[in-house]
């Protein structure tokens, strides 16, 4: 029998054909990878598509021609936008259109005419608007304010409702304010911005930029909201706060406005409004609401448990009629903070349930030194958090907050929970 013998140039083939396979298989598998990621982003982007944040100074519109595209919004004409069912409000889109930075282009009006022109058909707009879109709970909620909200004139808010048919969209410009109250007594000046909310879901929140020191800003600021069928613009209501930006405190509220849409009818064209603006509603210091508080003290190893169980009875935030309450919890030393912690916010209810624990280190021997401070705040984005109410529990605490601190420095190693009302914060 032969002996089977192999050429030097067949050994030479075999790395050769291995690396082209090699090579082949590695272009594959990147391909493969790269197209299950594409798909998975654009399954994601279908689902939960991204709020785009654009902005429009005085009438001047640079947002990006891509969305006009019919796809993105649906339905071309009016009757197709009436005959589809209403979309789940959870599915909202939101598009913000506002101006760009430089705050330097001429105000655009809607009709041409000389200034003085202007100035006397304005109002009269205004008013025809407001006669026709207001609804008869709208018209009494602005006829009853008290006589000294009618004293205290906290100026005027100017501003136009439209709906956009073939995009789907609901347009809110918010023009100007006039005869604002100054603020700042050193310069008896303001500087002004507004926020604007959609209730009552009250997860859409815009704001105006900041006007510096003027009294009669003119914002000319323009908000779409795509995605909302016509159908339920008349659920819906809009609250407005002004406000003056203060650098080095809490931001002054000058005063707000509510507007019911129910009643309101859109179908033939931007509507121009007015609303006089009234004083916030402040909560009372009667009505801060209650707090369930658990708390341990361990002597043998120097720990303070605290449990925030509930809340109840808290007070309106705002004129949606809810709040977002969460609680953060300060420890102190000699009335010194050395620790603190929160809780996580729950949405949209005046009875709140936490159940949430922290366990805090003492420094030192006994509870003699130490107090804890609860602060129910109200959570709201893109703003500063309003305070609720305050509890101290302490031994230099009065009323249930003293005898609280009491019994878990006779009982220690027991959890004793008891209800406490809020304060002032």
């Amino acid at each position: 029998m032969a002996p089977i013998t192999t050429s030097r140039e067949e050994f030479d083939e075999i790395p050769t054909v291995v690396g082209i396979f090699s090579a082949f298989g590695l272009v594959f598998t990147v391909s493969l990878f790269a197209w299950i990621c594409c798909q998975r982003k654009s399954s994601k982007s279908n689902k939960t598509p991204p709020y785009k944040f654009v902005h429009v100074l005085k009438g001047v519109d640079i947002y990006p021609e891509n969305l006009n595209s019919k796809k993105k919004f649906g339905a071309d004409d009016k009757n197709e936008v009436k005959n589809k069912p209403a979309v789940p409000k959870n599915s909202l889109h939101l598009d913000l259109e506002k101006r760009d930075l430089n705050g330097n282009f001429p105000k655009t009006n809607l009709k041409p005419g000389s200034p003085s022109d202007l100035e006397n058909s304005t109002p009269k707009l205004f008013l025809e608007g407001e006669k026709e879109a207001v609804s008869p709970d709208s018209l009494k909620s602005s006829t009853s304010l008290s006589s000294e909200e009618k004293q205290e004139k906290l100026g005027t808010l100017f501003f136009s409702l439209e709906y956009n048919f073939e995009k789907k969209a609901f347009v809110v410009n918010i023009k100007e304010a006039r005869g604002l109250p100054a603020m700042d007594e050193q310069s008896m000046t303001s500087d002004p911005y507004i926020k604007m909310t959609i209730l009552p879901e009250k997860k859409h929140k815009v704001k105006t930029r900041v006007l510096r020191k003027t009294l009669d800003p003119a914002f000319d600021e323009t908000f779409t909201f795509y995605g909302i069928p016509y159908t339920q613009i008349q659920e819906l209501a809009l609250h407005f706060t002004i406000l003056s930006f203060d650098r080095f405190s809490r931001d002054d509220i000058i005063g707000e406005v509510l507007i019911p849409l129910s009643g309101i009818e859109l179908s033939e064209g931007k509507m121009l409004m007015n609303r006089e603006i009234i004083k916030r509603n402040v909560r009372k210091s009667s009505g801060r609401g209650e707090l369930l508080i658990s708390l341990c003290y361990q002597s043998t190893t120097n720990t303070l448990t605290v449990v925030v169980l509930k809340a109840r009875h808290l007070p309106k935030s705002d004129v949606s009629g809810l709040s977002d309450p969460y609680v953060k919890v300060n420890l102190y030393h000699a009335k010194k903070r050395i620790s603190k912690k929160k809780t996580h916010v729950k949405k949209c209810t005046p009875n709140a349930v936490f159940n949430e624990l922290f366990v805090f280190d003492i420094p030192c021997e006994g509870l003699e030194d130490i107090s804890v401070e609860f602060l129910v705040l109200d959570s709201e984005r893109g703003s500063r958090n309003e305070v609720i109410g305050q509890l101290v529990l302490g031994a230099a605490a009065e009323g249930t907050g003293g005898e609280h601190w009491k019994e878990i420095c006779d009982y220690p190693r027991r959890q004793i929970a008891k209800w406490h009302v809020l304060c002032d914060g």
